[in-house]
């Protein structure tokens, strides 16, 4: 449990449950980076929202917002493969074992770049034309029991580095994220093609000064 209080609504529109939440990120990682705060409380706040929000999401939101046809299968594993990518970029945040060292500003920039993109991309590709094709009543139905699984979660406690560490090997199980190996093997392909990108570009500008 966080020393910061995080807001625990009954009920609502789950549209904009699910945006009054991607505030709260924003909130909670601006208070990760403050030098004059609990850092470590900041960061237990941010990890709990951030699980308990994608567990309750994939258990509650995704399936019935693919059941009204609001989103497809391709929007629904899209937003659990982003989810899986939070994950492994929370077990980095938690293995910093300090708040004040590079490792955790490194690791907290890494979590904030996943974030960020995973809730524009959900704004746009699942939030908007939820909107538009499932109705007010239905939503505010959907948001009871979405906001009951991740009261639930924050309350039972659910972003140890081992409760985390298990659901990115359960993601790894399911397909939403590759194995581990096959990452690191991806970024080295990845540095590669770009050192080699860097070489062709520098070329080009060094032929351009000397004509």
């Amino acid at each position: 449990m966080s020393d910061y209080e995080i807001p625990r609504p009954t009920s609502g529109d789950v549209l904009e449950l699910i945006l009054d939440d991607h505030r709260l990120f924003e909130d909670f990682l601006r208070l990760a980076r403050r030098n004059d705060v609990d850092r470590d409380a900041a960061r237990t706040a941010l990890t709990e929202l951030l699980v308990a929000h994608a567990e309750a999401e994939e258990e509650k939101v995704y399936p019935t917002l693919r059941k009204k046809r609001a989103i497809g299968v391709h929007e629904e594993e899209h937003g659990e493969e982003e989810h899986a990518e939070i994950t492994e970029a929370i077990v980095g945040f938690l293995e910093a074992k300090g708040t004040d060292t590079e490792k955790y500003d490194t690791a907290l920039e890494e979590l904030a770049t996943v974030v960020n993109h995973h809730t524009n991309e959900e704004e746009q590709t699942i939030i908007n034309p939820s909107r538009d094709d499932v109705s007010v009543e239905e939503r505010e139905k959907l948001g009871v029991a979405w906001v009951t699984r991740r009261n639930e979660l924050l309350e039972q406690g659910c972003a140890s580095l081992e409760q985390v560490k298990a659901l990115l090997h359960r993601a790894e199980k399911e397909g939403a994220i590759a194995a581990p190996a096959a990452r690191d093997k991806a970024e080295e392909i990845e540095e590669k093609a770009k050192a080699e990108a860097k070489k062709i570009e520098e070329a080009s500008m060094e032929k351009a000064k000397d004509d």
